[in-house]
């Protein structure tokens, strides 16, 4: 009797890895993570009137990278931007010292609704742009964005 081969098969079968694919596995996905600022790369959305608009936002958590911000930086995509969460939520208030591009700063209260938005503020303005209350976060977008995207108070913003 040939016993030998069909145990042989038998053993390959069971052995670890079998029926597994020999083909290379494909590479962990890239680490979102900003290339000249080095922050957190985050989905974003902003619903209002039934539309939905997705961002991808760079998360300034600390106090270093809020006061920074995006002081400096000469350009920034149609769907991007940077978002200042605020642990606890608090009255704050922006300027553009030395930030080379327009922005939108979108002030969004506890509940993630937006409050107020200060449109278009001029590069390097050190005028104070207050939130109308307390705020949770900021989102600077490019300036006129929000007006292109109908982005008003009460729309819902959602990270």
């Amino acid at each position: 009797m040939r016993i030998w081969p069909i145990a042989a098969l038998l053993l390959a079968a069971c052995s670890p890895g079998a029926g597994k694919s020999t083909a290379p596995a494909s590479p962990p996905a890239a680490a979102t993570i900003h290339p000249e600022s080095g922050l957190d790369i985050v989905p974003l959305t902003v619903t209002h009137d039934g539309t939905t608009h997705g961002f991808q936002v760079e998360v300034a958590r600390t106090g270093p990278e809020q006061a920074k911000g995006l002081m400096f930086r000469t350009l920034m995509g149609p769907d991007e931007g940077m978002l200042f969460p605020f642990d606890p939520p608090r009255q704050v208030s922006f300027w553009m010292k030395n930030t080379v591009i327009p922005l939108d700063i979108v002030f969004i209260g506890p509940d993630g609704k937006v409050t107020n938005i200060s449109a278009n503020a001029a590069p390097y303005s050190l005028d104070p742009r207050p939130s109308a209350g307390v705020a949770g976060a900021v989102l600077e977008l490019n300036g006129g964005r929000a007006a292109e995207l109908g982005i008003a108070p009460g729309a819902r913003v959602a990270w």
